[in-house]
Formats: structure tokens, C-alpha cells, sequence
């Protein structure tokens, strides 16, 4: 099928966004290398469909032109609550959940039928191949008929269908109906379907498309990135955790306990997808299972073996022999594996970044983001260099405070506001010898 102008503009406008194109390739390379229904399980709130319909439609059409399937799942609250309301319909919730009598179920259905339609249609438009699939994918059975009416819990998912609609190159688009044993429609919660989905398919991404874009801090503020193996308990003991956010991070945890360790969550906004899919920086919250982020303030507390290997094979090159007995170490910040991390050192006025070291097949985790976001709170002023065509400078440039070009490189700073100092660190910077083996 063709593209549409539009469709290419898109992703013109999208590429021509990421200052190198090797960030782009390297994560297509890893998504690509899973099946097409475990590359992604993207869930769709009702808001998001109200507002920002074309956008999402785009986002998707943008990952099926680069060769990518994500399973879709949306759901339709504020438009049925509005049609519950309209239709005079009593609806009261219990447990979280929306009891769901015979007329409520009707109007579930006419919902979340009428959304899907809308969001095939959208994605059509711009020129790929969508597939609604208003019930049939997800069985499921009746949480308890008395107490909630047809409100289901999810038995099982026909992957043979998905696969089917996936391999066809078409995008599989799921609403939350259930079909129960003897046909019968359920209304399922959208978390329910999306947790059964994860469980069934392995996916390596699950994404929750928002019109916040992300879990906000206590200042309000997107968060990058969560490390639950460093950062929930903190998360779930701190008072502006509450409510919805609360009930979120549990949920998440929830479903990345029953995910692979390489799984992750991106939530984000329909137009942030692919620089938080595609760029070491993102767009949105990263959640990982993770793991543990340790801090060593002592060169003799690193594994020398483990620190070198890390660096060697994340730069492509090997290091001089003087590099390791050089190291007057600052601060370490080092991932339980070896297989990201930070490597600042004193030298004498400031505190330089002398490696920060991401392992390729740790590259999209959040393990990078996690690392940076855990030193730069300990160390707020710091410089640093890199090789001015280093694929890893686009996010550079966004962490920086400021950087100058020096011959083969550019030099960074971050937390420095006095020029005078800058423009002398800047030079000493420069004439720094060599860490690697031929430079």
C-alpha cells in the first residue's frame, strides 16, 4: 500500500527531529529482531481518542512504515460515562470497578465500537493497514455475576488470531470486550486486558499513550525514568504517591513482575511515541523492573575487570594502560550488572565525567537515563568531552548546561554558569590525554 504524502511529511518531520540517524537505526535494529506481535502492547485512554485522535493514528502509522506491529488496546471511559449519563443509566462502581447491568453493557459496547471504528478509520487514512477487532481476542468470565453484573475478568487471548492479523501487515485493534464461554460480551477493565495481553504476548515494550505524558514528580514534572528495583518502595513511601499515581505504579509493577527483565513501560503523549521509543533522551516516563544502582565512592570498591570490560565494549576501543592508575575517583554509579555507569573524577578545581558507559544490549532500558538521573542529584556541577561524531551526543546535548567544539571534540558542562571558568576548564579539557588505545 502506498504512503500518503501526509504519512511521509510525518515522518520526515519526525526523523529530521533525532541529530543522528544511528539512534534510530540502532533501536529499530532491536525491536525488529522480536516477533512482530512481542514488539509492543500499546494502551489507548478514551481521552487521548477525543484529543488527539490524528496524532495517535500518525504514531501508529509511523511504526508500521518502519516494519514494526504493535497490538493496540483502547479504551472509551469519559465517552461512556457521558453516554451513561445521557441514557440515565446508574452505573456505581465497587472495588474500582463499574457494575455493569444488561443496559450498561449496551452502551459499553456501542462505545467502545463506535471508538474503535473511529481509530481504525483514522489509521487507515493515513494509509496503513488496520484491523478492528471489536470482541473475540480476549475470552474471559465473569468476575462475579451478582456482585458486578457482566463485568469479566480475562481467561485467555487468542494469539493465533493476532498473529494472524499481524503477519497479514495490518494492526491488530483491540477494545475491552471480553467474550465469555457461550458467546456472551463482558466489559473488561482496560487494565485487566492490558495486564492479559502482557502476559500473553512478552511484548518487549508496553506503552500507555496520556495526554500528560508521563508519571509527574512532586514539582509536576514528567518523570524520565523509574528503576522499581531502586525506586518503588521510595515511590510508594512518599506522600505526593497517592490516588491515581499510586494505583498506577502498582500496576505497572504488576505488570512488568509478569513481563521478561528486558520488558519496560513508556508512558507518553501520542506525538512524543517515537523520540521516546527511538532516542536515548525520550519523551515520557520509562519504567523498568531494573535493577539495583550502586554508588562507590572508592576506586578499590570497583571490580577493575567488570569497569574496563564496560567501558571497552560500550566505546569500541581499548583503553591505555595508564587510564585505570590515572583515576582519581569522585563518584561511581554503577548498575548491579556492570552494565551501565558513571565515572567521575576529581582534577583539581572540577569535577570531571571522565566515562559514562552504556552496554549496547542494555541501550532502551533506561538503565543510561537511570544512571545519569542518580549522579547529576549527587554532583550538579560537572564537565565532560566526547568525540564530536559520537552517535550518544544528541543526548548530550539536551543533559548539558552548554558545550564548545574543541578540534575532534566537544566539550560539556553542566551546572557551570561563570564563562570565565567555563572558557579555562574548556581548554585544559581538551589537551587531556588520551583514554583509549590510538586516539
Amino acid at each position: 500500500m502506498t504512503t500518503p504524502s501526509s504519512t511521509r511529511q510525518t515522518i520526515v518531520q519526525l526523523l529530521s527531529n533525532m541529530s543522528d540517524a544511528k539512534e534510530i537505526r540502532s533501536y529499530l535494529q532491536r525491536f525488529s529482531e522480536v516477533d512482530q506481535t512481542r514488539f509492543a502492547v500499546i494502551k489507548i485512554g478514551g481521552a487521548v481518542l477525543s484529543e488527539q485522535l490524528e496524532e495517535t493514528a500518525s504514531a501508529l502509522a509511523f511504526l508500521h512504515t518502519v516494519g514494526l506491529t504493535p497490538i493496540v488496546l483502547h479504551g472509551g471511559g469519559p465517552q461512556l460515562d457521558a453516554v451513561i449519563k445521557e441514557r440515565g443509566i446508574e452505573t456505581p462502581k465497587i472495588d474500582g470497578l463499574r457494575v455493569t447491568s444488561a443496559e450498561a453493557l449496551d452502551a459499553a459496547r456501542d462505545v467502545f465500537i463506535g471508538e474503535n471504528i473511529k481509530l481504525v478509520e483514522a489509521v487507515r487514512k493515513q494509509g496503513v493497514s488496520a484491523h478492528s477487532l471489536t470482541s473475540g481476542a480476549i475470552e474471559a468470565d465473569y468476575i462475579d455475576k451478582a456482585k458486578f453484573g457482566f463485568v469479566g475478568e480475562p481467561t485467555n487471548v487468542r494469539l493465533g488470531l493476532l498473529q494472524s492479523i499481524a503477519s497479514s501487515g495490518a494492526i491488530p485493534i483491540l477494545t475491552c470486550l471480553g467474550i465469555a464461554p457461550g458467546g456472551q460480551l463482558l466489559n473488561v477493565n482496560g487494565d485487566s486486558a492490558t495486564r492479559a495481553l502482557v502476559g500473553a504476548l512478552q511484548p518487549m515494550k508496553i506503552i500507555f499513550l496520556s495526554s500528560v505524558g508521563g508519571l509527574l514528580d512532586k514539582h509536576g514534572i514528567p518523570m524520565h525514568s523509574i528503576n522499581l528495583a531502586s525506586d518503588y518502595d521510595a515511590l510508594m513511601k512518599a506522600d505526593w504517591v497517592h490516588s491515581g499515581m499510586r494505583l498506577k505504579l502498582q500496576e505497572i509493577k504488576r505488570l512488568l513482575d509478569a513481563a521478561p527483565l528486558s520488558s519496560s513501560v513508556s508512558i507518553t503523549t501520542p506525538s512524543g511515541l517515537v523520540k521516546e521509543l527511538f532516542t536515548h533522551g525520550g519523551s515520557g516516563t520509562l519504567v523498568r523492573k531494573g535493577e539495583l544502582i550502586h554508588t562507590i565512592a572508592k576506586k578499590e570498591a570497583l571490580d577493575r575487570a567488570r569497569t574496563e570490560a564496560l567501558v571497552e565494549t560500550a566505546f569500541g576501543r581499548k583503553l591505555t594502560g595508564k587510564w585505570w592508575d590515572s583515576l582519581d575517583i569522585h563518584e561511581v554509579t554503577m548498575s548491579a550488572s556492570y552494565r551501565a555507569g558513571s565515572i567521575l573524577t576529581k582534577v583539581d578545581d572540577f569535577i570531571y565525567l571522565d566515562k559514562f558507559a552504556v552496554m549496547d544490549d542494555a541501550r532502551g532500558e533506561g538503565l543510561a537515563r537511570t544512571v545519569w538521573r542518580r549522579f547529576t542529584k549527587t554532583t550538579p556541577r560537572f564537565f565532560w568531552r566526547s568525540r564530536t561524531e559520537n552517535a550518544f551526543n544528541a543526548f548530550y546535548h539536551d543533559a548539558a548546561d552548554g558545550s564548545v567544539k574543541r578540534g575532534a571534540w566537544t566539550v560539556f558542562w553542566h551546572g557551570e554558569d561563570d564563562m570565565n571558568a567555563i572558557a579555562e576548564i574548556v581548554e585544559r579539557i581538551a589537551a587531556m590525554p588520551p583514554s583509549f588505545e590510538g586516539e
